[in-house]
C-alpha cells in the first residue's frame, strides 16, 4: 500500500518513505503493515525454511540521485523476527547539487529479532551520500545490522572519486547507548594528495563493511570465531571489537565485491549461529 501526504509534482519519485511493521502471530512472524511511497517499495515476503519474515526493500528507479531523499522506518514487535535485505547493490549517481540523504529508524521491541543485510552501496563518481541508521532496541531484543560499500565503480577506475560519502550508525537500549559509529568521506581534489587512492590507503582494499551484532550470545567467543576469517590468503582483513554492553562491532576490508560477499556472508552465519542458534540463510538472489 502507498501512503504519505501527497508530493508536490517536482518532488515526486525523489522523496521516499517506507514504514513496516513486523508482528508475532503464533510461530511464524508476519508484516503487520506496510505502507510505502517510490522511490521505496517491498517484495512480497520470501518463502524460505527460515522462522523470520524475509523482506526485500527494492528501489524500482535503478538509483539513487542527488536530491533523493529516503525514509524507512521499521517496528518489530515482541516476538517477531524480521530479516531486511536488497535484491542488488544500491547504486548512488552523481549529484549536482544536493545529496542523497538515507534515514534508516529501527525499533525492536521485546524478544524480538531484526537483521538488517542490505547488499553493498556504489557510489560512483561525483555522487553525495548521506545516510543515519539509529536503533531502539529493548533490552531482550536482537540485532545483526550490516553496512557496507564499494568506493565507487572499481573496475571502471572510479574509486574514491565520490564527492561525499557519510554514514552513521546509532544504537541505544533502555540502558543507553551501546554504539555510536559515523564516518565522513570526502573526495580528493588533487592526485598529490596521499588519500588519492583511498583514506590511509585502505590497505588496497576498496571494499569495506561494518557488521554490529547486538543481544544475547557469548561475545568473546563470537570475537575469536570472527578472527579465524581473517586467514584468507589476504583479501579480506577482518577486525573485531567487543562493545562494553551485549555487543561486538566487525571491520571487513576486502579486494574485490566477492571477497566483501564472502566475508559478509562468514559475519553473519556467525552472528546468526551464535546468538539464534540458527543456519545461514540462503537469499536466492539471482
Amino acid at each position: 500500500m502507498r501512503a504519505g501526504t501527497p508530493l508536490g509534482a517536482a518532488r515526486v519519485g525523489r522523496d521516499g518513505a517506507l514504514r513496516l511493521g513486523f508482528a508475532r502471530r503464533g510461530p511464524a512472524t508476519v508484516i503487520a503493515g506496510c505502507r510505502f511511497t517510490l522511490p521505496l517499495q517491498v517484495l512480497a515476503p520470501m518463502a524460505l525454511d527460515d522462522p523470520a519474515a524475509v523482506v526485500s526493500i527494492l528501489n524500482p528507479t535503478g538509483g539513487l540521485v542527488g536530491g533523493d531523499r529516503l525514509e524507512i522506518d521499521v517496528q518489530a514487535g515482541a516476538g517477531a523476527h524480521a530479516v531486511l535485505t536488497t535484491p542488488s547493490a544500491t547504486r548512488v549517481y552523481r549529484a549536482e547539487g544536493e545529496p542523497t540523504i538515507q534515514t534508516v529508524r529501527l525499533s525492536i521491541g521485546p524478544r524480538a529479532v531484526v537483521e538488517w543485510v542490505p547488499d553493498h552501496t556504489i557510489p560512483f563518481a561525483g555522487s553525495a551520500l548521506r545516510q543515519a541508521i539509529d536503533v531502539e532496541l529493548d533490552e531482550t531484543a536482537g540485532l545483526i545490522l550490516v553496512d557496507a560499500f564499494a568506493a565507487g565503480r572499481v573496475a571502471a577506475g572510479e574509486a574514491w572519486r565520490f564527492a561525499l560519502l557519510e554514514s552513521a550508525i546509532s544504537i541505544r537500549d533502555p540502558g543507553g547507548w551501546l554504539l555510536h559509529d559515523r564516518f565522513v568521506l570526502r573526495a580528493p581534489t588533487r592526485k598529490d594528495d596521499p588519500a588519492f587512492d583511498g583514506p590511509g590507503f585502505t590497505e588496497s582494499c576498496p571494499y569495506f563493511a561494518s557488521i554490529a551484532v547486538v543481544g544475547a550470545f557469548d561475545r568473546d567467543r563470537f570475537a575469536a570465531d570472527v578472527g579465524s576469517l581473517d586467514a584468507s590468503g589476504g583479501a579480506t582483513k577482518v577486525g573485531v571489537a567487543v562493545l562494553p554492553r551485549r555487543g561486538a562491532l566487525v571491520r571487513c576490508l576486502a579486494s574485490s565485491a566477492p571477497a566483501l560477499l564472502d566475508a559478509v556472508a562468514g559475519c553473519w552465519r556467525l552472528a546468526r549461529a551464535a546468538m539464534l542458534g540458527l543456519p545461514p540463510l540462503a537469499l536466492r538472489k539471482g
